[in-house]
């Protein structure tokens, strides 16, 4: 397993500092202190999705009788979606609806650190998916420790652009976070055309053959 990819993914995926309107805009009536909760626990619970599909995303679609290849051709399908997303400046998890929803929730008095604000906007499907896909390249327990690790370093990136966010939205503006989370989606478009591309060989063989002229 190539140790840095995955990693490079999920940072382009979870994109935190893209998240970031959200959450000014979620927050914005809280406390110093409900506001403090919720960036721990949504970055704590970033950093739990992803360990956990690390650990049990591959037994779960073995239980469900799906081939990896054709899982990986989805989850490559999946991000090259969410990179599109990406390259139009919204984050790769969104959804129209999901703004009404936390402000609903903000209006209910319910806490919006979970849904939206972590599932799906920080991670959902195509996180995931590239947990699970990377998580069956691994070939030695150290390595998927690794994979679980980096739910941590997300969490860490996580708390550290939603505590500093205001001055990143002060620093950057929206035209700047817009332009990151673009670069974010080229990433990520390039890593989904190459897990596609991997998924599709092993599903189909014959593209792997080289042509004799």
């Amino acid at each position: 397993m190539d140790i840095y990819k995955p990693l490079v993914a999920l940072l382009a995926i979870v994109n935190p500092v893209g998240v970031v309107p959200f959450f000014i805009h979620f927050t914005s009536a809280f406390s110093r202190a409900q506001r403090r909760r919720t960036i721990l626990v949504s970055a704590c619970t970033a950093g739990i999705v992803i360990a956990l599909s690390a650990l049990f995303g591959l037994k779960i679609i073995e239980f469900f009788g799906i081939s990896l290849a054709s899982f990986q051709v989805g989850g490559g399908c999946l991000l090259l979606i969410s990179s599109l997303q990406m390259l139009n400046a919204k984050p790769a998890e969104a959804r129209p609806q999901d703004v009404s929803d936390g402000d609903n929730k903000v209006d209910a008095g319910a806490s919006i650190a979970v849904v939206p604000l972590t599932i799906p906007l920080l991670t959902g499907p195509a996180t995931i998916s590239t947990m699970v896909i990377y998580a069956d390249k691994t070939r030695h327990w150290w390595e998927l420790a690794i994979l679980c690790g980096y739910g941590v370093v997300v969490a860490l990136v996580t708390f550290i652009a939603f505590s500093a966010s205001s001055k990143i939205a002060r620093v950057l503006g929206q035209t700047g976070i817009n332009i990151m989370t673009r670069l974010m989606g080229l990433i990520l478009a390039a890593l989904a055309v190459e897990l596609l591309a991997d998924g599709l060989i092993k599903l189909f063989p014959v593209l792997a053959a080289r042509t004799v002229g």
